[in-house]
């Protein structure tokens, strides 16, 4: 993609899905990168973890994120953006990641798993904005890395979370 670097989340606005750690972090880096695009695309939630209209609306005019709304079609939006970003708390395997970008997530169940650190991404820890924040940074000063990097997860998920392969290894399991 072109223009301003941009690092996208994808994520139902829930608190455990890192939305808040990732708005520090966007304002953390906005003050020595004030260019960056934060962006935030994803359904509001009406469960007990949910993030108000109000948390996002203050955030958007704070300037540290961008809320993007929710839609039906997020290739798009990956497609513009040069980061992905899932600070999670936890995950099953998250589809999102597995997109072939740069990925930048915590090193939490199912996150971890599609990241080998400084190939294809890099992990930091759950629930730790400044930590994010500082990888942030390093893709912003970085960018050479990021073709490596986007191939690197493209060949993860060719050589590991192939839908074919993956169906034909249930379908061995469940022919025993």
């Amino acid at each position: 993609p072109q223009g301003k670097v941009t690092f996208l989340l994808i994520a139902r606005l829930l608190g455990d899905k890192g939305i808040r750690e990732f708005a520090k972090a966007a304002k953390i880096v906005k003050q020595r990168y004030p260019n960056i695009n934060c962006q935030l695309l994803g359904p509001y939630d009406s469960s007990p973890d949910h993030i108000s209209v109000e948390e996002v609306q203050q955030w958007q005019l704070e300037g540290q994120i961008e809320y993007l709304g929710s839609t039906d079609n997020v290739i798009p939006f990956i497609q513009a953006c040069h980061i992905y970003t899932l600070p999670s708390y936890h995950e099953g395997l998250p589809r999102t990641v597995l997109e072939a970008r740069p990925i930048l997530t915590t090193d939490a169940v199912g996150c971890r798993d599609t990241v080998i650190n400084g190939e294809n991404g890099w992990l930091v820890p759950v629930r730790d904005a400044k930590q994010l924040a500082h990888r942030m940074i390093w893709f912003i000063e970085n960018p050479e890395h990021w073709p490596l990097m986007a191939n690197a997860s493209r060949k993860m998920v060719e050589n590991s979370f192939n839908v074919n392969q993956v169906n034909a290894e249930i379908n061995k399991i469940m022919a025993l």
